[in-house]
């Protein structure tokens, strides 16, 4: 047995991804094959019902691996994952209705796209269900997993005490080796020195597990030379102590071997293409739809008080680079450089009234569409600051340039928790980290119509 259970995630998979033919198959037989639906017209073609199950399909595979639906390490992490089963399946069906709309030839059975989306449904929560059941009956009644633990220091006391309670299988710890210069905090197993093992153990184990803090990982490579005689599997427990990890992925560029400490979103294709593909249609979309409002607000801006309607200020953007963000103006003329050093409060003696009343609702923002048609923003993502207060947050508050890894939005997952306007920074940082390191095509569906709520009743929208 491995750490890895890759037979395990293989068959998984491969269920996994042909749910949604299944469901497609299934549903056309209750519709055209059973008596369900006798007073309904039976005719249909099988090729396009075929066809419609293989793009369900792809959509499926893009989202549920988005989603990390078919990913066996979630399965024990997760008391059922009801929400993010219905969010993947609600993403799937919608995108899949829009790619249908554009196809004029056969009409899709109302009754098969709404059958095969509730079996889709639920036979990924007993998938989920009865794969883990699994587990946990094969793995964790009937198999132990004997673990050698290169460690025996206040780390590798810490990763024994999880190891133990790893859930589908029995972890029993048989021997922990000894690091030269290290003091033994493990207790209740054998302890021998790393020098010592090159004459072989008397004990018997599965694989090995190397743990070691941070400061000790440039002698890994030795470590592992010593442990190669030993020839069992041998594994390694990343600790890069501060340092904030978002996605481990190791990957070959030329002939290094390289592993990303910073990853984001932003290199994964689904991201490039379905986001860029949504904030592109729906900025588009509203500023097609509110151009009649919005000219009555320009209006209202331009007989209130003097200057322009457009207030074009400076923010930093992806990776640090700056561009111009748009608003209507909401404050009366001030020098440019008290409106990029200056922090908006509740009863800021500079706005407008109809600039205070634009705030309050988040109108003031409906320009930015054309930042995000532009590619300089997107819909959803942290929101942009001024070069300013990201230099001074920068150097006051620890990992804040993380929040730049993603594409800045209109609106973000700290903004729809309530931290917007003169809160906390770090709180902010936080919600701003949970979305880079939970990114989904749901989650920013979610927080749209989380904005939509936020932006009526926000009580730190001034």
């Amino acid at each position: 047995m491995s750490l890895r259970l890759t037979s395990q995630r293989f068959y998984f998979r491969l269920w996994f991804y042909s749910l949604p033919i299944v469901c497609v198959l299934l549903a056309m037989y209750l519709r055209f094959h059973t008596n369900l639906f006798a007073g309904l017209s039976m005719d249909h073609d099988d090729r396009f019902y075929f066809g419609v199950a293989i793009l369900t399909t792809l959509i499926w595979n893009l989202v549920a691996e988005q989603n990390r639906l078919c990913q066996v390490d979630d399965l024990f992490r997760e008391h059922t994952g009801i929400r993010k089963i219905f969010g993947s399946c609600l993403t799937t069906y919608v995108i899949l209705m829009s790619a249908l709309f554009f196809y004029r030839h056969q009409t899709l059975s109302r009754a098969v796209f709404v059958l095969s989306a509730v079996i889709l449904f639920v036979l990924t929560g007993l998938t989920r269900l009865l794969f883990r059941n699994l587990l946990k009956g094969s793995f964790g009644a009937r198999r132990r997993l004997r673990i050698l633990l290169v460690g025996a220091d206040g780390e590798a006391s810490r990763i024994c005490r999880q190891l133990s309670r790893v859930p589908f299988v029995i972890i029993d710890i048989v021997a922990c080796v000894r690091l030269p210069e290290q003091e033994v905090a493990v207790r209740g197993v054998p302890v021998f020195d790393l020098e010592n093992i090159r004459d072989g153990l008397p004990v018997s184990f599965d694989d090995v597990i190397i743990a070691v803090p941070p400061e000790r990982l440039p002698a890994l490579s030795r470590i592992v030379t010593v442990l190669e005689p030993l020839c069992a599997p041998i594994h390694t427990v990343l600790d890069f102590g501060e340092v904030p990890i978002v996605r481990e992925r190791l990957f070959r560029f030329g002939d290094l071997q390289m592993l990303d400490l910073a990853s984001t979103p932003v290199e994964s294709p689904y991201y490039f293409l379905l986001k860029r593909a949504f904030d592109i249609g729906f900025s588009f979309l509203a500023l097609v739809f509110t151009a009649p409002f919005m000219l009555g607000i320009a209006l209202l801006i331009k007989l209130s008080s003097p200057g322009p309607v457009i207030f074009r200020q400076e923010r930093v953007g992806l990776n640090g680079r700056r561009f111009q963000m748009y608003k209507f103006r909401t404050m009366r003329m001030a020098p440019q450089e008290v409106g990029d050093t200056r922090w908006t409060t509740a009863g800021d003696d500079r706005r407008t009234r109809v600039g205070a009343f634009l705030r309050k609702y988040s109108l003031d923002e409906l320009p930015q569409f054309a930042n995000v048609l532009k590619g300089e923003m997107s819909v959803v993502g942290p929101r942009p600051e001024r070069p300013y207060f990201v230099g001074k947050f920068l150097a006051e508050v620890s990992h804040y340039d993380t929040r730049h890894r993603l594409k800045v939005g209109m609106t973000g997952w700290a903004q729809v928790n309530g931290w917007r306007g003169d809160t906390s920074i770090t709180k902010r940082l936080e919600f701003d980290r949970y979305y880079l390191q939970n990114w989904s095509f749901w989650l920013d569906m979610r927080i749209v119509l989380l904005t939509l709520w936020a932006g009526l009743f926000g009580k730190n929208a001034y």
